[in-house]
C-alpha cells in the first residue's frame, strides 16, 4: 500500500482525511512519518503556504505527502482574515478572532464569505494544487457550541444554521477540506 504522509497531528483532520481518501493508500500523520518539526509558514496566501510546507515536508521525509492551509475569507474585509484566520486578533483564540470580525463587519449589510482549503500533493515528480469552497455568510453574533475556528458566525449556504449548529456530520458533509480532499483523491485513483 502506497503510504502518504499527510502535514498534520490533528486527529480530526487525519480521520476526516482517511475517511474520504479510503484505503486504497496508507495516510500517515507528521508524527507517524517521524516528522517532528515546525512546519514554515511564510507567505500571504492559502496556496502559498499550502506548497511550502508540502515541498518542505517532501524534501525532509521523501515520500508522498500533501498539505493543506484554510482560512476564512469575508468580501466585506477584502477576503481578511484569510491566510491570518488562526490567529486574527493576535493569538489562537477562537473568541478573539470572532469578536474581531463582528466588531470589523459592523454596519455592513453585505456579509458574504467563504472557507477556503488548498490542499497541496508532493511526490518528486509531481506537484498539484486543490481547492475547496464553502461559500456562506457571517451572522450577526454568535450561534451554536460545536466546531471550532469561526463556526459558530458562520452560516453556509442554503443552510439556517451555522457550522457550530450542525453536528460533525453535517458539517463534514460539506466542509471545505472535504471538498479539496475529495478532488485530491480523485487524482490519487486516477494516478496511483
Amino acid at each position: 500500500m502506497k503510504k502518504i504522509c499527510f502535514a498534520t497531528n490533528n486527529a480530526h483532520k487525519l480521520e476526516e482525511v482517511r475517511e474520504i481518501i479510503g484505503n486504497r493508500f496508507e495516510i500517515v500523520s507528521l508524527k507517524e512519518a517521524g516528522f517532528d518539526g515546525e512546519l514554515p509558514e511564510t507567505h500571504e496566501t492559502l496556496e502559498e503556504n499550502s506548497q511550502e510546507k508540502a515541498a518542505y515536508l517532501f524534501e525532509k521525509l521523501q515520500i508522498p505527502v500533501f498539505s493543506d492551509d484554510s482560512g476564512l475569507e469575508i468580501v466585506a474585509l477584502n477576503g481578511r482574515p484569510g491566510v491570518h484566520s488562526a490567529h486574527y486578533a493576535g493569538d489562537r483564540d477562537a473568541q478573539k478572532n470572532m469578536a474581531k470580525v463582528l466588531d470589523e463587519m459592523e454596519g455592513f449589510t453585505s456579509r458574504g464569505a467563504q472557507f477556503r482549503a488548498v490542499i497541496t500533493y508532493v511526490d518528486g515528480a509531481k506537484e498539484l494544487q486543490f481547492e475547496g469552497v464553502v461559500p456562506g455568510t457571517i451572522a450577526m453574533e454568535q450561534y451554536g457550541e460545536d466546531g471550532f475556528g469561526y463556526d459558530p458566525i458562520f452560516f453556509p449556504e442554503g443552510a439556517d444554521v451555522t457550522f457550530a449548529q450542525m453536528t460533525a456530520e453535517q458539517k463534514n458533509e460539506i466542509s471545505h477540506r472535504k471538498r479539496a480532499v475529495e478532488k485530491l483523491a480523485q487524482f490519487l485513483n486516477s494516478y496511483l
